[in-house]
């Protein structure tokens, strides 16, 4: 079950299988491209943010703290309150959240994977609002159309080893980008 409250609105999801295989899948693109980048990487998962101060509360499907993970202070019980998450994951399958987007963007998360029916989306917190984006600010070289294409074959694999290897082979296989290129990962 997965939590959201803003300011008198509650909503309470129950993951399906399938939300859950494509939130599980996603998490492991993310792993596999911290690994692959050689990138720092604290995966908090689905844990329990509340902004009292605002009334709200959010479970993400998941979460990632990636460019801050150095700065998440290790002694404490507690997620962050002043860091948010660099990265969240929101599978939409049965219906749309519709007040994650609104806590998110108080806690100012800069960037959203979204999976639903229609597809895989990055959404990237600018100006105030999230607006759909071509390129991951986590992974500043991974296109929003490679990703898609990951997600999609996991929508009918059984084998989600072979679509990280699949990934990892074709990281490993791109030609070494300069400093102001993009990554296609084609």
């Amino acid at each position: 079950m997965r939590l959201a409250y803003d300011r008198g609105n509650l909503e309470i999801r129950m993951p399906s299988k399938l939300h859950e295989l494509m939130n599980r899948l996603l998490e492991r693109i993310v792993v596999t491209l911290t690994e692959e980048f050689d990138l720092m990487v604290l995966p908090f998962g689905s844990t329990r943010f509340n902004r009292e101060n605002f009334n709200q509360g959010v479970e993400p499907d998941s979460c990632f703290y990636i460019a801050n993970a150095d700065r998440v202070d290790m002694e404490s019980r507690d997620p962050p309150e002043d860091i948010p998450p660099d990265l969240v994951i929101e599978v939409d399958i049965t219906r749309s959240s519709s007040v994650r987007p609104n806590i998110y963007k108080s806690m100012q998360v800069p960037e959203i994977w979204r999976y639903d029916r229609q597809g895989f989306t990055i959404l990237q917190l600018q100006n105030g609002e999230y607006v759909e984006s071509e390129y991951s600010l986590a992974f500043d070289t991974v296109s929003s159309q490679i990703i898609a294409e990951f997600v999609e074959w996991g929508t009918r694999s059984r084998n989600q080893n072979a679509i990280v290897k699949a990934l990892r082979d074709r990281i490993r296989s791109a030609p070494s980008s300069h400093a102001n290129e993009r990554l296609c990962l084609m």
